[in-house]
């Protein structure tokens, strides 16, 4: 089964070479970017085939596949309770389609509307499902692989690369990644503040839900009892995270998960974007020395565009953090 791609404008500069984000002047706010795709942006694409790919464990992972008969694949990773078919996912998507490349995008553990089979769920270090992913994707003959990720997602890739290192398949050609939480502490630490907390409650809300699920099937593993307590995910990856995950504490699943220790060991050209506004980032979000990006990894650090935000009101729909990822990819394989 092959996809047939929905009428849309196909621009001829979407590849052009734009490192400069310039939103408009009402949109120079973090929080008005990281919270205005969510609620405003639209992008309509056929449906997509789907795969039901087991794991290891006998667990299932669900896949998106926008197949046009490329020998070329990009592999999307969603972000912290996000899904395959959120804005920003089928942004991208499109932008890579147009570009002539085949797409599958992934649902973590847990996300897409369907509950997973096991205790466990996701988390920033899964690195194990993401490899599942590629070595499946792989396996259909692709000639050239590229990998995205948004967020959480985006620590998820960086680690990964990071892990493989040397080993990295030499059919994955490069990386872009986005808002990414490469300090899982201080980013922690950053969702703990007051003037964070309508994020957080968001994310705690939608989490309580999926928890009350894995409580009523795993009774004698997860307790649900004062959840409206917890305020913070120091407070939630203590509790339920690094227990289920095999983590001493949360502090243990940070140190262990977070891509900034590992960037220096990719081993493709990686392009990770974070803006400066990022109400979600800390500091160390931004490595700027090669000591910690290494030689093959790059930080962009636009002054706007929030968390997974970037908006571009052009004609044509794209928004410029796609525009900037089809730029990457075109350097990186031609």
């Amino acid at each position: 089964m092959y996809y047939q791609s929905a009428p849309h404008p196909v621009p001829p500069d979407i590849g052009k070479r734009v490192f400069r984000y310039q939103p408009p002047p009402w949109l120079r706010n973090g929080h008005l970017q990281s919270v205005w795709p969510t609620l405003f942006r639209k992008v309509t694409l056929a449906e997509p085939e789907r795969e039901v790919l087991t794991t290891c464990d006998n667990d299932e992972l669900h896949l998106d596949w926008y197949r046009q008969g490329s020998d070329r694949l990009a592999i999307l990773s969603h972000g912290l309770e996000g899904h395959s078919r959120r804005p920003y996912m089928l942004g991208l998507t499109r932008a890579l389609l147009t570009a002539g490349w085949d797409v599958l995008a992934w649902n973590f553990r847990s996300c897409g509307g369907v509950m997973n089979l096991q205790p466990r769920f996701y988390h920033s270090g899964a690195t194990e499902d993401l490899d599942r992913v590629v070595r499946h994707g792989l396996s259909r003959d692709y000639r050239t692989l590229f990998l995205s990720g948004f967020s959480m997602g985006g620590n998820l890739t960086l680690l990964y690369l990071g892990q493989q290192s040397e080993r990295v398949d030499s059919r994955i050609c490069g990386a872009v990644t986005y808002s990414v939480p490469c300090d899982l502490a201080g980013s922690a630490d950053e969702l703990a503040k007051p003037s964070r907390k309508i994020y957080m409650q968001r994310f705690l809300r939608d989490l309580h839900i999926k928890m009350e699920e894995k409580a009523r099937r795993f009774p004698d593993l997860i307790d649900v009892t004062g959840f409206d307590s917890i305020r913070s995910f120091h407070e939630f990856d203590n509790r339920y995270t690094a227990p289920l995950h095999g983590f001493r504490d949360a502090r243990d699943y940070w140190a262990s998960c977070s891509a900034l220790g590992k960037l220096r060991d990719i081993r493709v050209p990686s392009l990770m974007v974070n803006a400066a506004d990022d109400p979600f980032l800390s500091p160390q979000c931004f490595p700027e020395s090669r000591e910690l990006l290494g030689q093959h990894v790059r930080l962009e650090a636009p002054r706007w565009g929030g968390h997974v935000g970037f908006v571009e009101h052009a004609r044509d729909g794209y928004y410029w953090s796609e525009r900037r990822a089809i730029a990457h990819i075109q350097t990186v394989a031609g």
